[in-house]
């Protein structure tokens, strides 16, 4: 079944959405792991070049495919192509996932075809706006909200998963053409691409990651100010991935931004843990835990 495929797809990845979507009765789950499919399958497009040896045209076909795709998911009587928009279509007409976003997300794996630097960091936030941002406001839609701050609450949260990431795989993103951390924070720090690509770990590396460190604490910060109290109860897997995804940064700074070699992971255990504290303080009507800072 396609569902399996999808819900597969999601376990196999051993993603720390998995473990949010852990909390959904069936149905917002099934619509969870279409979405995450979607989002996985679009992304692999992404990886078809370099070593994989895809020319960029190809990968930028395979992507417009993906856009009439996700049209039809809205067209009425329209059939999509691929057995995954098969179930995104089913989770688009049961729940309101705004279509722009679905696009969005196709947007920024286009934008990583291009292996394009970014000045500064306000040049960086559209792209994580189009990567991350734009997955969690088709996520709320699934999870249910009443107060339009869960909107700005899922960009902020979109963005800072996205930073932690970027920090995360740094070395790894620098040896296929990728260079997310701002061009002026390198040059400030006294750190090339070159350093980055050969994965030099020294102070000036720790300085700048700790500076990425701190810009992206500030967007957890922007995100739990705008969270809506009286949706504690549907937005707490989106709570789940956030603090996994803390937890993931605290992992990284304990480390002092070790991040070269081995991935940085945060333990199964732990995820469970903050899963189970995150749904208990749903259910008792409590507001996100701050962060210091």
């Amino acid at each position: 079944m396609i569902t399996d495929l999808t819900a597969r797809l999601t376990r196999k990845s051993r993603s720390n959405f998995y473990y949010a979507f852990l909390t959904l009765p069936r149905p917002r789950r099934e619509a969870l792991y279409a979405v995450y499919a979607f989002c996985r399958t679009v992304d692999d497009i992404a990886d078809l070049g370099g070593e994989r040896g895809a020319a960029p045209s190809a990968q930028r076909r395979e992507l417009q495919r993906w856009r009439e795709d996700v049209a039809r998911c809205y067209e009425p009587g329209a059939v999509p192509d691929h057995p995954i928009a098969l179930r995104l279509q089913t989770a688009v007409r049961a729940y309101t996932i705004p279509r722009a976003a679905l696009e969005a997300i196709i947007d920024g794996v286009e934008m990583d075809l291009d292996r394009v630097a970014y000045e500064t960091a306000d040049d960086l936030y559209p792209y994580c706006y189009r990567v991350a941002s734009a997955v969690g406001l088709c996520c709320i839609e699934i999870f249910g909200y009443t107060d339009p701050r869960a909107r700005q609450y899922a960009i902020s949260l979109g963005t800072a998963l996205q930073l932690t990431n970027i920090i995360r795989d740094v070395g790894a993103d620098a040896r296929a053409g990728r260079v997310y951390v701002p061009q002026a924070d390198l040059r400030a720090f006294g750190v090339t691409v070159d350093d980055l690509k050969a994965e030099r770990y020294t102070d000036r590396f720790v300085r700048l990651m700790a500076h990425q460190a701190a810009r992206a604490r500030r967007f957890y910060r922007f995100a739990w100010e705008s969270f809506p109290p009286a949706d504690a109860r549907p937005l707490v897997p989106a709570e789940i991935m956030g603090r996994i995804y803390l937890a993931l940064l605290d992992e990284i700074e304990a480390r002092r931004f070790r991040v070269f070699g081995e991935r940085v992971t945060v333990p199964i255990a732990k995820k469970l843990a903050i899963a189970l504290r995150c749904w208990v303080a749903a259910r008792l009507g409590r507001a996100p835990q701050r962060i210091a800072a």
